[in-house]
């Protein structure tokens, strides 16, 4: 299915900020189907260029609303209707006025109501918003449902006079309050006079119990606050008086309040605003879980990391007190396999995830391979390794750490010492190569069968660890180890 933008402009000469206009106005009209217990289909003029009169419309959008059962089952996104087939979207196009409160008409089962409101931006009508509600919802409405109305009426006119969406809106994100999750109407005062139960609920659990109609909102939150919880740039006063779009949040000892402040206008005129307030204590306190959680586990990454580094320091004095040259080799060894896994714990403790970056650990890994090797070596490094979880990250430290020391020992000329790693990956698959350019492999060499205690070790984890393969071989004047494995 095409996009929003795609369907903009295959079928319209509107400029960037006109379809960024529209783009808003399906980006927060959830509000607006819920407050007006409707379904809401969002029409655009089919025109050849700028100034040509339009052969119809297409649907661009479309949304349900969560307070009412919708009154269409298909979606009608990417469908069109010829000029003169719906005539009041044709008078809404034409005139840039609302076109309300059509007589009833029988679709399906349902007597649908409908009603067509223009969107304007600047002098221009982009588009036409299409509204359709159950007429027989509307007998015996509630307090709630009246209110909820007489808001979406307003929110209506604003667009049609081509201020809604409210320019650099805050609350387009998934994350903000809904109509359902608690809505409170202020005056053009800041008094409230009108709380839906859940607003009410959310109250009473940050503390307030009292009757919330025609108090300010401001210093009911001021009040709960008490001087210990007030927003850092704006009192709770003018935060919430409803003169500006504002995102705020209060915590209380009792929860935590998300709350959007929503101006309304009439012309040029301010006539009030809404708030939409939603109970996040559990959120925030899973929030507060996870970053406890994610401290204690670098916290721990950290502790591991320093207790190799003391085994590795430990093995580093014992090694310098033998005296038998091949006990102390194999113990030098052992701390060069234990700092490369300290390694990867070290940038486990320096980063927000379990995953990790490895080619900062090939670049130590490199850096003290160089630092221990007394030749001057030409290093050459081709791709690029990613992320990688804690398990495969240790293994391949390892794998890779013994290949390189394995080619600085053993396999490179004399003269123009050359070392150099690729690095390939298709998809989720990973093929490295270690390249040196020595005097090659012995003679009927095999890697199941060697001596060497780092290939078989190398040998061992990517065929277990890696669930990989790995190989050694010759290929012209340069000897080649390759890795092959892939990830999840």
């Amino acid at each position: 299915m095409a996009t929003l933008l795609e369907l903009i402009n295959d079928n319209s000469k509107l400029t960037p900020s006109e379809a960024e206009h529209l783009a808003e106005l399906v980006a927060e009209w959830r509000l607006i189907a819920d407050l007006s217990f409707a379904d809401l289909v969002l029409w655009l003029p089919i025109r050849k260029n700028d100034k040509s009169w339009p052969d119809g419309y297409i649907a661009i959008a479309q949304i349900r609303p969560t307070t009412a059962a919708t009154v269409f089952s298909n979606d009608l996104i990417g469908s069109t209707i010829n000029w003169g087939q719906r005539p009041r979207i044709d008078q809404a196009l034409s005139d840039g006025e609302i076109v309300r409160d059509a007589q009833p008409e029988l679709v399906g089962e349902i007597m649908i109501k409908e009603e067509s409101i223009p969107v304007i931006f600047g002098s221009k009508t982009l588009a036409v918003i299409s509204r359709h509600r159950n007429s027989d919802l509307m007998r015996m409405p509630s307090k709630l449902e009246l209110n909820y109305r007489e808001i979406a009426h307003n929110i209506f006119q604003m667009i049609a006079e081509g201020n809604f969406p409210i320019r650099n809106s805050i609350y387009s994100s998934e994350s903000a309050p809904r109509v359902g999750d608690g809505l409170i109407r202020l005056d053009i005062n800041g008094i409230i006079f009108f709380a839906s139960p859940n607003a009410r609920s959310a109250l009473s659990r940050v503390g307030f119990q009292s009757e919330i109609e025609q108090k300010n909102l401001g210093e009911v939150f001021a009040s709960l606050g008490k001087g210990d919880n007030q927003p850092t740039d704006e009192s709770w006063q003018t935060l919430l008086s409803g003169k500006q779009l504002r995102r705020a949040e209060y915590e209380g000892t009792g929860g935590v309040i998300d709350l959007l402040v929503i101006p309304l206008t009439k012309g040029e005129d301010r006539v009030g605003a809404i708030v939409l307030l939603h109970n996040v204590t559990e959120l925030r306190n899973r929030d507060r879980a996870l970053v406890t959680k994610d401290a204690t586990i670098k916290e721990i990454h950290h502790r591991v990391k320093n207790n190799l580094q003391t085994v590795s320091a430990l093995l580093r004095l014992q090694s310098r007190r033998v005296e038998d040259p091949i006990a102390s080799a194999a113990l030098s060894e052992a701390v060069r396999r234990v700092a490369s896994i300290a390694l990867v714990h070290e940038t486990l403790s320096n980063q927000s995830t379990e995953s990790v970056e490895f080619d900062q650990v090939f670049t130590q890994i490199i850096k003290n391979a160089m630092d221990l090797n007394p030749r001057k070596i030409k290093f050459v490094k081709t791709g690029e390794f990613g992320s990688f979880d804690s398990k495969t990250a240790t293994a391949l430290s390892l794998v890779i750490t013994e290949l390189i020391h394995n080619a600085l020992e053993h396999g490179l000329a004399e003269i123009g010492d050359l070392l150099e790693v690729e690095i390939i990956k298709t998809n989720n698959s990973y093929a490295i190569t270690i390249n040196d350019n020595g005097a090659g492999l012995p003679d009927g060499f095999n890697l199941e069968q060697a001596a060497n205690l780092g290939l078989q070790i190398a040998n061992t984890l990517t065929k277990n660890e890696l669930n990989g393969g790995i190989k050694l071989f010759r290929s012209g004047q340069m000897t080649k180890a390759e890795v092959s494995f892939s990830v999840n």
